[in-house]
């Protein structure tokens, strides 16, 4: 599909933040540019704002001054709606309100020529609702930039239950001829990325309430142990505790309260406190001026034990810590032929060392203590290592388990008795939303990767998560989490159950 040519003139409603920056990337692919606002004044506003923003950019040698002016010639703020009527593009960025967008458009279509594509920026309303008061719906699209719309990749082209295949294929092309990372996805709430982001800060935030670790520690687990650029504590203090609680309660309601989509009442608190984050100057965390930050909780030294036992079904991303082990001087010792060490680490007392499972360590210890272990991007190059006792375990094999991975070069958080631990559950999560959203026709695979790397810079895409972890894992995983949360939270959707189904019968 071809994209809009760039002597075409790109209209953007709505000169806010998000406004700005839209208009900003449309300048830069050559296009002409109309701004325009309901606010008197404010389009002429935005124009100088833009000016000031290029200029700024030729100041730190990111832009030629040449290029800046002609941009510059481009941009023209508009007083009025008849102005863009030579617009093949108009992107909507106005307030998050149905009826306010439903009348804009229904008064945009009888300005614009038929050939113009009409899209909002919306993040949290339906598409298909907006475009709902539309004589010709067909050429309305989702065209959703993330903030700040020049230096993030990311936009999610959205197809509203109207929207013609043509259309959203020459918005895709456009976005691409922009320089910008399309993923196309259908109507659903929350899109791509507020949809399946949702577990990333849902479960740190209910490990939280149920005091099993401290943001601090939690934060660093997902961090140094998960690979995740930033921890759901610190990412939703920079967001805004009431931006990030608003989507997570938008998409809750659009799914008819869902149990998967659950709100937390510890951030709803923080709201209702006017604790916001960093705007605030306090969040999760305290951002005043001379605050420290707080230190995650790491364990004091411990002796590592001379020799390990491991079973020889220990396989998916820990298959390796065996030789880790013995490549730290420890003897590792083969287990085998007894249920009671099939898939785990055994401690010279005789504890079993396990990856997280679904299960409580308490709960799991019928077969003697255990030591939960963490899930980790990459055991070899994960810096910290989070573990969770059962509370049988007696204290000198937690000791050995401490000193067996910092042996290994980690440092160690422990934690309290958590089914799922921290990184696990999130990323078992986060596999069964990408699971279901792409068994539900929302997006390719491909795209649903594509859209959570570049949009919130996760360190794999779920579904790229979900082929490193073994498909019964996840299965099992998640119904052992149902069993210690029953309620539906984390039941496995019907797709990954289908998958490790299909496999199962391969074998």
């Amino acid at each position: 599909m071809t994209p809009i040519d760039p002597s075409r003139t790109v209209a953007v409603v709505g000169t806010g933040t998000m406004g700005q920056g839209i208009a900003q990337v449309a300048l830069a692919a050559g296009h002409p540019v109309r701004l325009y606002d309901a606010a008197p004044g404010r389009a002429a506003e935005a124009a100088r704002a833009l000016a000031g923003r290029l200029g700024r950019l030729v100041d730190k040698g990111r832009l030629d001054a040449a290029d800046r002016d002609a941009a510059l010639a481009r941009l023209r703020p508009a007083a009025q709606l008849t102005e863009l009527a030579d617009s093949a593009l108009v992107i909507e960025a106005i307030l998050e309100q149905l009826d306010a967008k439903q009348k804009l458009f229904g008064e945009l279509e009888s300005v614009v020529p038929d050939d113009c594509l009409l899209a909002t920026n919306t993040s949290s309303l339906s598409v298909t609702a907006v475009a709902g008061a539309l004589r010709r719906p067909e050429r309305f699209v989702g065209l959703h930039f993330f903030n700040p719309a020049p230096l993030l990749p990311l936009v999610e082209v959205v197809r509203g239950h109207a929207t013609d295949q043509a259309a959203a294929e020459r918005a895709r092309a456009t976005v691409t001829a922009w320089g910008k990372t399309p993923v196309s996805c259908a109507d659903t709430p929350g899109f791509l990325v507020n949809r399946i982001a949702r577990p990333f800060y849902a479960e740190a935030f209910r490990l939280h309430e149920e005091q099993v670790a401290d943001p601090a520690t939690i934060d660093a687990v997902l961090r140094e142990s998960g690979g995740f650029a930033m921890g759901p504590f610190e990412l939703t203090d920079l967001i805004g505790q009431d931006v990030n609680n608003a989507v997570t309660r938008s998409v809750y309601e659009a799914f008819f309260h869902a149990p998967k989509f659950t709100p937390s009442l510890a951030q709803q608190r923080l709201v209702e406190a006017g604790l916001l984050g960093r705007k605030t100057g306090r969040g999760w965390y305290d951002h005043g001026e001379g605050a420290e930050r707080p230190e995650p909780h790491t364990a004091g030294p411990c002796r590592a034990p001379g020799a390990i036992g491991h079973s020889l079904r220990l396989s998916g991303p820990a298959a390796v810590l065996p030789r880790m082990i013995e490549e730290a001087g420890i003897k590792v010792t083969r287990e085998g032929g007894e249920d009671v060490f099939d898939g785990c680490l055994v401690l010279p007392g005789g504890t079993r060392l396990a990856l997280a499972d679904g299960q409580g360590p308490t709960n799991a210890a019928y077969l003697g203590p255990r030591i939960d272990f963490d899930l980790a991007l990459d055991y070899r190059t994960c810096t910290r290592i989070a573990l969770a006792p059962s509370a049988t375990a007696p204290r000198e094999d937690v000791e050995a388990a401490i000193g067996l991975f910092q042996a290994l070069g980690k440092k160690v958080s422990v934690i309290g008795d958590a089914p799922g631990m921290i990184v696990a559950r999130t990323v078992a999560l986060l596999v069964d939303f990408a699971e279901d959203a792409a068994g539900r026709g929302v997006a390719s695979r491909e795209d649903i990767d594509t859209a959570m790397r570049a949009g919130v810079n996760y360190p794999r895409g779920p579904l790229e998560w979900a082929r490193e972890l073994d498909t019964d894992w996840l299965d099992q995983f998640l119904r052992n989490m149902d069993h210690e949360y029953p309620g539906g939270r984390y039941a496995a959707c019907q797709p990954l159950r289908r998958r490790a189904a299909v496999k199962e019968s391969l074998l």
